[in-house]
């Protein structure tokens, strides 16, 4: 997906929800993936637009896994894109993450939590947006996306070895 020009950036609304206590342990995750967040809007020059990002646990993402996509397991993140909202403010989606699938992940692959926690919340955003890795061409924009994001946020290259 090409980067969007000639519109106006404006920081998006963030509501971050939590809903799994297991996301106590992770001091600093709501304001992490709302900095994320709103540095890919600022990145990428995009309107305004409302989101959400729900914290939640393995088993919740699952069950929304089950219904949304068909698949009967836990994700990491999951990005449900929307057209509602008012001409001003579209609502553009929602983003869940879920705590457990993320902890491990960051555990396995060596990262710091916050670091894997705004990789995925990008991601997610860039979902809402309309980017996919379906075909590898597609997959490698978004990776070259998110990588340029991530370093304005002084995280290292998540594809990386």
């Amino acid at each position: 997906m090409a980067q969007r020009s000639g519109r106006t950036s404006a920081a998006p609304t963030i509501d971050v929800l939590v809903e799994s206590g297991l996301w106590k342990k992770a001091r600093g995750a709501r304001p992490a993936v709302r900095r994320a967040v709103a540095k890919a809007a600022a990145t990428l020059s995009t309107p305004h637009a409302e989101l959400a990002i729900v914290l939640t646990d393995d088993s919740a993402i699952r069950l929304l896994n089950r219904a949304w996509r068909g698949i009967d397991a836990a994700t990491n993140v999951l990005s449900f894109p929307t057209t509602r909202g008012s001409a001003e403010t579209p609502l553009i989606g929602d983003i869940v993450l879920a705590y457990e699938t993320i902890a491990r992940e960051a555990r396995d692959e060596k990262k710091p939590f916050a670091h894997h926690v705004a990789h995925l919340a990008v991601h997610g955003y860039l979902h809402l947006l309309g980017y996919d890795h379906e075909r590898r061409k597609d997959a490698e924009a978004m990776e070259r996306t998110e990588r340029n994001i991530l370093r304005r946020l002084a995280i290292p290259d998540p594809y990386r070895s």
